[in-house]
């Protein structure tokens, strides 16, 4: 009866548009999250997404409050940042990382004051946050997929310098390669990626969401192509499975999405065939009996002989 009371449910609330459009939402951002995330887990650059995601905000509280496009805000708070970490980082005694931890923590500080000076914003700043994924339009799925073409379209064009550069960038510079073009490049497309993710798990988590299924991945397979794939179905899945699950636990969605994903990450860490705990928990049982027998072998012998 449970069961049939559950499904009940479901049935009643997929068939609403606001629903569906979530759905749809989740799972392809959730699937670009997963491509992108490649490059960035491969790159290291996770940190300098968490950096992206919060310089968003002092863009998308201006645009909010001017009543402009969020994603137009978004997009310039993001690139203006990324040049301004590239800029501040040429100071021989500012390295990359104290660049980016001293722009992002004020770029965020500064959205805070903004939004702080506006008489009613709690709520509407909260989902800028946490993410809305239940209020996306039909014109939110139509940019998504739209960036979501121009930013596969990017990688299947650029993917051998992208990958080049991700694994070997001093290789990538001595053969001609221009490896500062592509890191910017690769911050672009991960900008574009946070943007348009913000909606659906918010300035917070957006990040998490970029890297962990692509860290998933990573953990199940060693070639490139087939970590891609995975992290686009695990960011698919995740998003799916996290709005489905937030529905009749009544939990945040964007967070329920992260928390999902999160899971995945630890199943993969403790039951990978190749890098799991229990697999390697295993491997070294083996290799000690492996040792045991091998000791054992030439005492017996040796006894034997005398």
């Amino acid at each position: 009866m449970i069961v049939l009371s559950l499904w009940g449910e479901y049935a009643d609330v997929l068939a609403k548009g606001f629903f569906q459009r979530a759905l749809i939402e989740s799972v392809l951002i959730g699937i670009l999250c997963g491509i992108v995330g490649t490059f960035v887990v491969l790159r290291g650059y996770a940190f300098i997404g968490d950096a992206l995601a919060h310089a968003t905000f002092p863009g998308v509280a201006i645009a909010y409050l001017w009543r402009a496009s969020v994603l137009g805000g978004a997009l310039a708070a993001g690139f203006v940042t990324s040049f301004l970490i590239g800029w501040v980082a040429r100071h021989r005694k500012v390295s990359n990382d104290t660049a980016i931890g001293v722009l992002f923590a004020g770029a965020f500080a500064l959205g805070v004051v903004i939004v702080s000076r506006a008489t009613t914003y709690t709520k509407d700043i909260s989902s800028l946050l946490f993410g809305d994924v239940i209020g996306v339009s039909q014109r939110d799925i139509v940019i998504l997929l739209v960036t979501g073409v121009l930013i596969v379209g990017t990688v299947a064009f650029c993917y051998r310098d992208l990958l080049l550069a991700a694994f070997d960038p001093t290789f990538a510079a001595a053969i001609g390669r221009p490896v500062g073009l592509i890191d910017a490049l690769t911050l672009g497309l991960l900008t574009l990626t946070i943007v348009v993710g913000l909606q659906t798990v918010g300035n917070i988590l957006i990040v998490a969401l970029v890297v962990t299924p692509s860290a998933t991945a990573r953990l199940l397979t060693d070639r490139v192509p087939v970590m891609m794939l995975l992290g686009a179905t695990i960011g698919g899945l995740s998003g799916a499975v996290g709005l489905l699950a937030s529905y009749p636990l009544e939990l945040a969605p964007g967070a329920t999405i992260v928390i999902v994903a999160t899971l995945a990450f630890f199943l993969a860490l403790a039951l990978s065939p190749k890098h799991g705990w229990l697999f390697s928990a295993i491997e070294r049982r083996r290799k000690v009996e492996d040792g045991r027998r091998m000791v054992k072998v030439p005492l017996t012998q040796d006894w034997e002989k005398r």
